[in-house]
């Protein structure tokens, strides 16, 4: 890629090269997935090795129990894997008011939906890796064995875990039962382990050993699966053994958004893919072109992501339950009539007017040219806080972002997919692949994204430069957070155009990412990793 530096930008830290390279945001996940490669595994293996590895390193963020996307890119053509689990057959929107509720709640039994991950690994393991799926998780179920020092982001995001745990247990007896289990797991000398400190998590070796033999159906069929459906139901939920056992992930057509010349690609709705994808669009339409550093450039970047993640919340679920086309939505009428509606101040969004009729990313790839977006999660940290005991797997949430009104596109029904915020990246120039790219964190994802392949294509930073910018997240209404380092003069010029802007005190919410792009003339691959996390890139 021809890059046109910022003037205080170079190529420092960007990792390179040629035989494989794997990016991901906790060393020792990375370098399992080098140590599957170095095995004669290919980018696929070496993706199944990072990911299973992160459920053991990074458990803030994924595991066993939670879902799964990816974008593979292999002989040519690119492959999009939507491993999201659907809610429980027994559930509905009258059972979960029965049980007290208003709307969704965030933790607890209800939420857990069917864990998507294993069968992610298995199904691409089996389509396109080189080596067997217990060759793969061979490094993840080591490190589970012998342990891990936590580095300093996991710390942090442990000990908030267990602080809001706690906080939930101490509201009464029935929700200390109901996350006894984590406390066991996950907590077991009645405080959250230290930085620094030797994790070890023998039941998740056990678990992830058990997955491995099996192709992952032990996860789906047999005792594991009796136990998930047993520590569930036990606490008010409704998954079962026949949800487990019907459970396959799907594989999808990605869909893409031309970016003056890229085509960036996202995993189709019920992912949030399209919210960058429409969001790029929108901000493309009015033909102007973003200049680095000037706050017309963000001021319209901003309007645009609101805009579109005002429609996405509005519109996306699974593909059947949507009230518009995919298609239209990211056409060139929808993308220019939200286009028209940007002005030179900040605007309080309403839906487009329907025309009738807490995770985990990698980025892998190797000397023959496979590829591989890959992001999975528990959602909220370690999710639903509901684990199974003697298992090391903790159940996610997913389902809280049901809704419980029956007008409402995402209501909650039996066998659903709910709307995702979990989605991998790709980006294409005139048919070849450039390379994968993720940015992590609930609804920061599509804004993460947007502002990559803004800093990407728009002002021609390399990988690490691209990761590093200073970040803006819009959170509703006019309110626009910024990264404590964003530009005093841009978020005060921002204010003046009408935008409410809120400077973080950390950069903890901004996002987590990691990019691989490909030298289309040497077949070099370069690599950038999130410096707001332990991230790392691992070499060969």
């Amino acid at each position: 890629m021809d890059y046109l530096y910022h003037p205080f930008r170079s190529y420092r830290n960007t990792v390179f090269a040629n035989n494989g390279i794997v990016a991901t945001s906790q060393p020792l996940a990375a370098q399992a997935g080098i140590e599957v490669m170095r095995q004669g595994g290919n980018a696929i293996d070496a993706a199944i090795a990072t990911a299973a590895a992160l459920t053991v390193v990074e458990p803030t963020s994924n595991g066993i129990g939670g879902d799964a996307f990816a974008l593979i890119w292999t002989k040519g053509k690119l492959h999009g894997l939507n491993a999201s689990g659907p809610s429980p057959k027994s559930i509905t929107a009258e059972k979960v008011r029965e049980q007290g509720h208003e709307k969704m709640p965030v933790y607890g039994a209800i939420p857990v939906t069917v864990p998507g991950a294993p069968a992610s690994w298995a199904e691409v393991s089996k389509k396109f890796g080189r080596l067997s799926l217990l060759e793969t998780l061979a490094p993840a179920i080591r490190l589970a064995e012998e342990g891990f020092p936590l580095t300093p982001i996991l710390g942090k995001f442990w000990r908030i875990a267990y602080d809001k745990f706690k906080a939930l247990s101490d509201q009464s007896s029935e929700e200390a039962r109901t996350f006894e289990a984590w406390f066991d797991t996950f907590a077991p000398n009645e405080r959250s382990p230290e930085i620094g400190e030797v994790w070890k998590s023998p039941d998740h070796a056990d678990t992830l050993r058990q997955i491995g033999e099996t192709d992952g159906r032990a996860f789906y069929e047999g005792p594991l699966a009796e136990k998930m459906a047993s520590a569930v139901q036990e606490h008010g939920g409704f998954l079962s053994t026949e949800d487990l056992a019907a459970y396959h992930p799907e594989w999808v057509e990605p869909v893409s958004a031309n970016y003056r010349g890229y085509d960036v690609w996202e995993i189709p709705p019920n992912g949030q893919g399209m919210v960058a994808l429409m969001g790029l669009n929108i901000h493309s339409a009015d033909g102007i072109i973003p200049k680095y550093g000037e706050v017309e450039t963000l001021h319209r970047q901003i309007e645009a992501m609101k805009l579109a993640f005002t429609d996405g919340k509005a519109f996306i679920t699974q593909p059947d339950e949507m009230p518009v086309e995919t298609e239209h939505l990211l056409s060139r009428e929808y993308a220019q009539k939200r286009a028209g509606v940007i002005s030179d101040r900040a605007i309080d969004p309403e839906p487009y007017d329907l025309p009738k009729g807490g995770t985990v990313y990698l980025a892998a790839a190797d000397g023959e040219g496979n590829m591989v977006s890959f992001i999975q999660s528990n959602y909220m940290g370690f999710g639903s806080g509901i684990v199974v005991p003697g298992t090391g797997i903790a159940l996610q949430n997913r389902g809280a972002d049901f809704s419980l009104d029956p007008e409402h596109p995402n209501y909650l029904k039996p066998g659903k997919k709910t709307y995702h915020t979990i989605i991998p990246g790709f980006l294409t120039k005139d048919g070849e692949a450039v390379g994968p790219f993720g940015v992590m964190g609930g609804y920061m994802q599509p804004q993460g994204h947007f502002q990559v392949v803004s800093n990407t294509v728009d002002f021609r930073l390399n990988p690490q430069a691209a990761l590093d910018q200073p970040r803006w997240q819009w959170t509703g209404g006019k309110t626009v957070q910024v990264e404590p380092d964003f530009p005093l003069h841009l978020a005060q010029a921002l204010q003046r155009k009408g935008h409410d802007i809120q400077i973080a005190t950390d950069s903890g919410g901004f996002g987590r990412g990691q990019i691989i792009w490909r030298n289309p003339e040497t077949g070099v691959l370069e690599a950038g990793t999130e410096s707001r996390t332990d991230g790392s890139v691992a070499v060969w």
